[in-house]
């Protein structure tokens, strides 16, 4: 009778253990990709990467690097204003369900970076001359963030965030809506 108890509560709770996600000190590494400003990806795009390392309650802290490209065109052609900016911030986790495969965090960074305008050439094609110049960038993000789990090591992640730099010429907010594969390290 002990072992057909025994074998009926194994049976109950066969998959029934919590996962082992977002553990304080857990690290992972995300590679993203974003469109910028509801422009189309040939216009305005983004790509990063960002190691996220976990709190005790869950929240995270995330230190990155990105590059954003803007195209703006001119005549027949297109000049390209790019940004290349590091960031550092805590997202707060928001939401997360009984599996712990989703979680929902909303958060704010601080950035700072440089901005290069048409890669430095002020003299355009048909003899026009840019005034706008490359310079250094400095501002901060909002983020909303969402991380789907679909194994203990491997997320995917979707994110919508706006971007405010200030030191540019070429305006300050930028919208990016991206997603992601993030991969857990440690």
């Amino acid at each position: 009778m002990k072992k057909l108890l025994m074998i009926g509560v194994l049976a109950l709770t066969m998959g029934q253990a919590s996962a082992q996600r977002c553990l304080p000190k857990m690290q992972g590494i995300e590679v993203n990709g974003s469109l910028v400003d509801g422009k189309a990806f040939d216009k305005a795009f983004s790509g990063g990467v960002a190691l996220s390392t976990y709190t005790k309650n869950g929240s995270k802290w995330v230190f990155g690097g990105e590059y954003l490209q803007r195209d703006y065109g001119y005549g027949d052609t297109t000049i390209p204003v790019a940004q290349f900016t590091a960031e550092g911030g805590y997202y707060q986790k928001l939401l997360t369900d009984g599996s712990k495969t989703l979680f929902v965090y909303g958060g704010a960074s601080v950035l700072a970076g440089y901005e290069s305008v048409n890669w430095g050439e002020t003299l355009l094609d048909d003899g026009a001359r840019l005034t706008d110049k490359d310079s250094f960038l400095y501002g901060g993000a909002v983020t909303l963030n969402i991380e789907v789990y679909l194994s203990d090591r491997l997320a995917l992640t979707g994110n919508v965030r706006e971007r405010c730099l200030w030191g540019n010429d070429i305006g300050h907010f930028h919208t990016q809506y991206g997603v992601g594969l993030k991969i857990m390290i440690n």
